[in-house]
């Protein structure tokens, strides 16, 4: 299989819900602006000075604090800034609606409602989008034909468009939240398999180092012991030679109890790597792991 590089598309489908409600409230914000742009066109009889710089100013402070980088921070930052910031905006909404007497901040609304849920909490969110509601409702008073009846049409109008955008939005937070659960309890999995991994890797090394023990150094010592007997009771030439069998042996034996000290010196574990497992896990945060090497190497029950 050959290399690629991904493609404009492949970079596209691995954005985040976070990037795509980022690039939904811009392009919602040009679709409100054009028509603050062509509305002194549209209107018969041309707006104040006063109610172009209200909008204008609206829209830009809308912009501003939507892309303030508490909206990208989310939960990560103080509720005050995010109530701040959604205030901000709301309040900007709420202007460019009241100085063009449109719906047209009820395109702005839209994406306070969209960006809610990763805002505030669940039932601190109905409340705002219904305040929201609420408020761009009572710009139908303003209107020289308004009245009751067209502020609630403007309250159920709003209401409902805010809704669809907030539902999806929570929808896709839940998910994020159930993938970053699965994505923890995952590598939960991982680092415990790495740990058991190791610790079967320990056994099998104390097993192998008992076996040697046990039963070839054993052998060893008896077959030691019996040659040293053996050049006792054999002269010349034959004696010789059991001597050189005797020092291979107890070479042999010695090598062996080095061995076997080795294997049972060598069971620690490398808690590095488990903790790296772990880390990967939480994908909100970036984990840097300073771990010195006498830490990172320990016995298993320490290191689970």
């Amino acid at each position: 299989m050959s290399d690629r590089s991904p493609s404009s598309i492949d970079r596209i489908l691995e954005w985040q819900p976070v990037d795509w409600l980022r690039y939904f409230g811009l392009l919602v914000w040009v679709l409100a602006v054009v028509p603050l742009a062509l509305f002194p066109l549209l209107t018969t009889e041309p707006p104040t000075s006063q109610a172009m710089i209200g909008w204008w100013s609206g829209a830009v402070l809308f912009l501003l604090a939507f892309l303030h980088p508490v909206v990208r921070m989310q939960w990560r930052s103080p509720l005050w800034r995010r109530v701040t910031v959604l205030l901000v905006m709301s309040v900007s909404a709420f202007a460019v609606s009241y100085f063009t007497r449109s719906g047209i901040g009820s395109l702005l609304a839209m994406v306070i409602a969209a960006i809610l849920p990763w805002m505030l909490p669940v039932v601190l969110s109905v409340a705002w989008m219904i305040v929201l509601a609420m408020a761009m409702g009572a710009t139908a008073l303003l209107t020289p034909e308004g009245g009751w009846m067209l502020a609630l049409v403007f309250f159920l109008m709003n209401f409902g468009l805010t809704l669809f955008p907030f539902v999806a939005s929570l929808l896709a937070l839940q998910q994020v939240r159930a993938r970053g659960e699965l994505r923890r309890v995952n590598s939960e999995l991982l680092a415990t398999q790495s740990l058991l991994t190791e610790n079967t890797r320990i056994a099998e090394r104390v097993r192998i180092s008992r076996d040697l023990h046990d039963l070839v150094g054993h052998h060893l010592t008896a077959l030691t012991l019996n040659l040293e007997v053996a050049s006792h009771l054999t002269q010349e030439k034959a004696k010789e030679h059991v001597d050189q069998a005797a020092t291979v042996a107890r070479l042999l034996l010695s090598d062996v109890r080095e061995v076997v000290s080795d294997m049972r010196r060598d069971d620690l574990v490398n808690l590095r790597q488990s903790l790296e497992m772990l880390a990967q896990g939480v994908p909100e945060l970036q984990v840097h792991l300073d771990i010195p090497e006498k830490r990172a190497l320990t016995d298993p029950k320490r290191a689970q």
